[in-house]
């Protein structure tokens, strides 16, 4: 299938690595010239590097720019006038008891998932109004609709994100802009790379067995049974970025492995 992306220009925020840098690469296999964001001017670099050495007809540059702060924000802007496709993939977690999180805690969580979403919306989307197309994509979680308890902060702005994205897209009838947020489930990005590796070491298990007791234990409602990869959810979010999903708006897409039991 042609996505019909060719002449589409994406920026995906926090794309260095994981589902990020996965999404990167499909926009950019499906013709899209893309922005790669990240806070390390070394690891955008090697980004780029990896994916023009994929893909040799690739359009893509890089900016290093922390965009849960001011400054990080206004560098971005200057370079990035307006965009066809905006991803907020920026987020972080951890895993921390409710009555440990302190107001420092929240409000850096705050700024960093929810905070530079609306930032970033805030800018691009009049622009997409005004020449009747344009993309806007929340990688959400399955933790936005199942908070959680070990991670009650991070679930809250999850939850945040999908409310913002069905907000932002009430103001896009007729426009031909679309906003959805993607719950994603649990994935093996860098950082779940890194958690699950540093438990097998600690306790002398092989990496397989850290990942069923995980499925077993945490995540029991899960179908997939095993950590989806980023380009399983990159897949469903480049095809929402595609002039092809244009009937697909204010949407809530679940690519959480069955994680979620609810109807939606």
């Amino acid at each position: 299938m042609d996505l019909q992306l060719k002449n589409k220009t994406a920026l995906i925020t926090a794309s260095t690595a994981g589902i990020g840098l996965a999404i990167a690469e499909g926009l950019v296999r499906e013709g899209a010239a893309v922005i790669i964001n990240g806070r390390s001017q070394t690891r955008v670099t090697e980004a780029i590097d990896r994916i023009r050495n994929e893909i040799s007809s690739a359009h893509v540059k890089g900016i290093a720019a922390d965009l849960s702060t001011d400054s990080g924000l206004q560098q971005l802007t200057r370079e990035v006038t307006e965009v066809d496709i905006l991803v907020n993939n920026l987020g972080i977690y951890e895993a921390k008891p409710f009555d440990q999180v302190t107001d420092a805690d929240g409000r850096h969580i705050l700024d960093v998932n929810l905070m530079s979403c609306i930032r970033l919306s805030r800018l691009y989307l009049p622009k997409m109004t005004e020449r009747k197309w344009g993309r806007i994509i929340f990688i959400s979680s399955e933790s936005g609709v199942q908070i959680p308890v070990e991670m009650i902060h991070y679930g809250v702005t999850k939850t945040a994100q999908i409310a913002l994205a069905r907000g932002l897209a009430e103001t896009t009838a007729g426009s031909g802009v679309t906003v959805n947020s993607v719950l994603a489930g649990p994935t093996r990005s860098e950082g779940v790379e890194n958690f699950i590796a540093g438990l097998a070491s600690n306790r002398g298990v092989d990496e397989k067995k850290v990942e069923q007791e995980f499925f077993q234990n945490v995540r029991p409602t899960s179908l997939l049974k095993r950590f989806a990869s980023p380009a399983e959810v990159a897949s469903l979010v480049t095809y929402v970025c595609s002039p092809v999903a244009s009937a697909t708006n204010r949407a809530a897409l679940r690519v959480d492995g069955g994680v979620v039991r609810a109807i939606l």
